[in-house]
């Protein structure tokens, strides 16, 4: 298994598939049953909440229940106000970042269909003075095409309609993965993997396995929230996105030392059990998978503190995904982290007993 490649065309089609599909935060279930129906021949059955969230399950049955764990989400934007000349103010939905904006293509989700849209932004030459305004939520508008607030109105937009962009999968140089969200798809993508290798190596779990795809993140960590209580695991193991700092204009003082290419990043917080993580460290040099370190302060901003805090705690840890241009549409990853991350979840799986505590007690 360590030295194998483990992603194959037909799962790098899955995760191109998988990335191009528009889920923004409250509106994932497309994404997830893509997901469901990639996953489906590797597990025994599935799990589904009332908001979205997917879980696939192996061993149903077992007392004793591990996660691991992703989310589908990803952040864009609600049609906020339509003025009378017909542009469209927004809102977010999640961290998107309003100076990425100006003069990008957007997809708004109506009944009616895709409408498609662009953010406007002021010409360079009417744009001289002292002090340039830069993009901010209060000026950056959609244009539609339209030229009065009725005509955006017959076209099926209104207030609430949810707005993505539409950039697409890329390969960069033969082992970058370039797209919008690759944050946090790319978890979705690698614990299905897991699923997959399992499945393949005729491996017998101990334990119940479960394949948690959750909604909501972007918000605050909403969908882990909701489906901790209904898994009530035992151990969970988060993978998510963090920066890469090598990039200008990061200061590595505040934001640590972390790059693509480096291996998987695992981190150290409150929330991440220190005898779950070293496990996780063991298994990693055990395997000779390379990985980085990462320090958090109260919190690690994933769902790792969901499942954490939640059913009287749970031991949880955090394996992240180094990432260039986090929240924007041109998020990018190295396909060797991709695998590394793949290869010490299911390495770190296979050490997991049946009713460990993990306990400081014990």
């Amino acid at each position: 298994m360590a030295n194998k490649n483990i992603i194959t065309k037909k799962s790098e089609d899955f995760f191109e598939k998988y990335l191009n599909n528009a889920a923004p935060t409250g509106y994932e279930w497309e994404g997830q049953k893509i997901w469901m129906d990639y996953l489906k021949p590797y597990v025994d059955t599935f799990i589904t909440d009332t908001y979205g969230t997917a879980v696939g399950v192996i061993n149903p049955d077992a007392k004793y229940k591990v996660v691991i764990e992703g989310h589908s989400d990803e952040i864009s934007w609600y049609v906020n106000y339509i003025t009378d000349n017909g542009l469209i103010h927004v809102i977010r939905n999640g961290g998107s970042d309003h100076q990425i904006a100006p003069s990008k293509w957007v997809n708004i989700h109506t009944t009616k269909g895709i409408v498609k849209g662009i953010f406007g932004w002021p010409a360079i030459h009417t744009r001289k003075g002292d002090k340039e305004e830069t993009p901010k939520i209060e000026n950056i508008t959609v244009d539609v095409g339209a030229t009065n607030k009725e005509e955006v109105e017959k076209l099926g937009v209104h207030v609430g309609c949810v707005i993505t962009y539409p950039d697409e999968f890329q390969i960069l140089n033969k082992n970058k993965y370039v797209c919008r969200a690759i944050d946090n798809r790319a978890g979705g993508f690698m614990i299905a993997e897991v699923a997959r290798l399992l499945h393949e190596n005729k491996v017998k779990l101990p334990f119940g396995l479960y394949i948690t795809n959750s909604v909501q993140e972007e918000i605050g960590l909403r969908g882990a929230e909701m489906i901790t209580q209904t898994i009530k695991p035992n151990v969970a193991i988060v993978t998510d996105v963090c920066h890469d700092t090598t990039t200008p204009m990061i200061k590595k003082e505040v934001q640590g030392h972390t790059e693509i290419g480096a291996g998987p990043v695992i981190s150290y917080a409150p929330a991440v059990q220190n005898k779950l993580r070293e496990r996780i460290i063991k298994t990693a040099e055990d395997n000779k998978i390379p990985f980085q370190r990462m320090a958090a302060s109260r919190s690690t901003g994933t769902d790792t503190d969901a499942f954490a805090y939640s059913n009287g705690g749970v031991a949880s840890a955090l394996i992240s995904l180094p990432l260039r241009y986090m929240h924007t549409t041109v998020e990018t990853v190295h396909k060797d982290d991709v695998e590394n991350v793949i290869r010490l979840i299911y390495e770190t799986l296979l050490t997991i007993k049946d009713g460990e505590t993990f306990s400081y007690f014990d």
